[in-house]
């Protein structure tokens, strides 16, 4: 698979993650380990790309791209998109998007490489918490 890195993404993604870095464009939906935001109201409809330290045998799905990251996604999530994928910069927010649409307006980049992952039920607590005030 493909994404394109529009240049004004690329130029503001310089200053966020490094030249060579693995990355991985998920979902921000409590669907997985990279996300806290409980899942019950907010599926698949926030992207975020997240900066790890090594590959996630999890997220095995090759992104080709422009910017020189090694970027990937999961297998599960890849009915989200189709041909054309493509992240943008505009009016301040980072935009991802392919032939049918857009698909995030607001991906968020974190950086992943200092974190201690979550327990499962430290996770199922602060989905709980995070719950309670975004749905």
């Amino acid at each position: 698979m493909k994404i394109e890195i529009k240049p004004e993404a690329k130029e503001y993604l310089a200053d966020k993650i490094p030249a060579g870095s693995t990355v991985i464009l998920t979902t921000d939906d409590g669907s997985n380990k990279y996300s806290s935001i409980g899942a019950t109201c907010a599926m698949a409809d926030k992207f975020q790309l997240v900066i790890v330290n090594q590959p996630d045998p999890k997220f095995n799905v090759v992104l080709d791209n422009n910017a020189n990251f090694d970027l990937s996604m999961a297998s599960y999530e890849d009915y989200l998109v189709s041909d054309g994928l493509k992240i943008d910069y505009t009016h301040g927010y980072l935009v991802l998007s392919d032939n049918t649409g857009i698909l995030g307006n607001t991906v968020s980049v974190v950086d992943w490489r200092n974190v201690t992952a979550e327990s499962e039920a430290e996770r199922l607590n602060t989905m709980k918490t995070l719950g309670q005030f975004i749905c």
